[in-house]
């Protein structure tokens, strides 16, 4: 039966129970204390057995006649209008199946169950729209940056196949290094893949301790940028994978020296406490910056200079691998420009328990 039927068929036999309970009760009373019936020699008691049957009998049955009829044909109308929003929700589920998302329900009126069900429908399938919309051009710019490398290593080879003669030795170091780009890319799509199905065992992790170790592994790059590296703050502490959160701040150093001014650029490293969070700042001097364009430096393959590929320039995923991680840990990433150029992200993951 459907749901319009059930609830039909529940309003009717609720009436009808009210109804079989109220008519017994007054049976009940009018059995036992009779009825007056007026006559020409006054009024007369009638004995109340033949009474009930005679008269109330039929009128009870009657009227519960008029219950059932009522109740059945009511119910449905009611259902039916309570129903109606469920109907709208089930168009916009198949409508969504189907492979459109850009469908809103938008349910009108006031603030009831149903209205909260549509609008948290709403909210899903902005959400999932947006994903997928996401997913999409990371898939077109992995292709894309898959197809560079391999391109060039084709052109590469044909260069030496139509020129015997040409220098192997240049030619093998060129491959190694476009080998050695294309494998860096595909560790970093494996690294974002994994983050993002946190498939990771937690424990508590030291911010502290994995910023300084990321500076430390960083040093002879600042140092070859001519970047100076700077570490502050408080000992924190959340809870993770060390080795995630080591590569998020490993990102994090390795883009603001990249970034940065050259010979006389600065990176600060700062580790703090706010209730019942943790974060971890990285900021750097550099260009001035575009709210607009730092707000697109998460998406994949997104870049704060124009996309030239140098040894240092890396693949274009080290923020948005920081942000999947930083969201994996139930997290925030906040990304802005500094007034006198440069970029401050900030990192902040809840507080280990007893941290």
């Amino acid at each position: 039966m459907s749901v319009r039927l059930k609830l039909t068929l529940s309003y009717a036999g609720f009436l009808m129970l009210a109804g079989v309970l109220l008519l017994v009760a007054v049976g009940v009373f009018l059995f036992q204390q009779g009825w007056l019936q007026t006559n020409e020699s006054g009024a007369v008691r009638v004995t109340p057995g033949t009474l009930f049957v005679r008269g109330f009998a039929p009128t009870a049955a009657a009227v519960m006649g008029f219950l059932l009829l009522f109740g059945l044909l009511g119910g449905w109308v009611l259902a039916g209008r309570m129903l109606a929003p469920l109907d709208r929700v089930t168009h916009a589920t198949r409508t969504a199946a189907a492979g459109s998302l850009s469908h809103r329900i938008r349910l009108p009126g006031r603030g009831d169950e149903f209205r909260e069900l549509a609008d948290a429908f709403d909210t899903m399938l902005a959400r999932l729209e947006a994903h997928v919309a996401q997913q999409r051009r990371f898939a077109a710019n992995a292709s894309h940056e898959l197809r560079t490398p391999l391109a060039i290593s084709k052109a590469l080879l044909d260069v030496a196949h139509a020129d015997p003669g040409h220098d192997t030795g240049e030619l093998v170091d060129r491959l190694r290094t476009v080998n050695t780009r294309a494998i860096d890319l595909t560790e970093a799509l494996l690294l974002l893949s994994r983050a993002d199905q946190r498939s990771f065992t937690r424990e508590p992790v030291d911010l502290s301790l994995v910023a300084e170790e990321a500076a430390e592994t960083l040093y002879p790059l600042a140092e070859k940028h001519g970047v100076a590296l700077r570490t502050t703050g408080d000992i924190v502490s959340t809870s993770g994978s060390p080795a995630l959160l080591l590569q998020l701040a490993t990102n994090l150093v390795h883009n603001a020296i990249v970034h940065n001014v050259p010979e006389r650029g600065t990176v600060r490293i700062h580790t703090g406490a706010r209730p019942g969070a943790v974060t971890l700042t990285v900021e750097n001097t550099g260009e001035l910056l575009a709210p607009r364009l730092v707000a697109t430096l998460t998406e994949p393959f997104q870049r704060g200079t124009e996309r030239i590929h140098t040894d240092q320039a890396g693949v274009g995923l080290g923020l948005a691998i920081v942000r999947t991680i930083t969201e994996a840990h139930g997290g925030t990433l906040t990304l802005a420009p500094r007034s006198a150029g440069g970029l401050r992200v900030t990192a902040e993951f809840p507080a280990a328990p007893g941290g």
